[in-house]
């Protein structure tokens, strides 16, 4: 992960709605939420969700899928230990100080 990719993923990750419609989405795994299960699951309207989802989309933390009328999104595993790899190892110079508090 370049410096630029992980600022613009932790911007992405500055607000609260984006930070647990992402938590959210990380617990459905694979399988995933659509626009409205994911607003109702933080409690905003569709098209908040899906502004929110978009910057996260465009960050590269989640994907969205059309299935049919809907969109699915998921959570890119991948991307998110990208960017734990970037703070614990580019950051931090993989310090066993650091990696200890965090239990690695």
């Amino acid at each position: 992960m370049t410096e630029a990719e992980a600022t613009d993923a932790f911007a992405a990750l500055s607000n609260p709605l984006r930070l647990r419609l992402l938590k959210h989405l990380v617990e459905a795994g694979a399988t995933g939420l659509t626009a409205g299960a994911a607003a109702k699951s933080i409690g905003a309207s569709p098209s908040g969700a899906s502004f929110h989802l978009a910057a996260l989309s465009e960050a590269e933390l989640i994907v969205a899928e059309r299935q049919s009328r809907q969109i699915l999104y998921r959570a890119r595993f991948d991307r998110l230990g990208a960017l734990i790899g970037y703070l614990l190892h580019d950051c931090c110079r993989n310090d066993q100080a650091v990696r200890s508090c965090c239990g690695l």
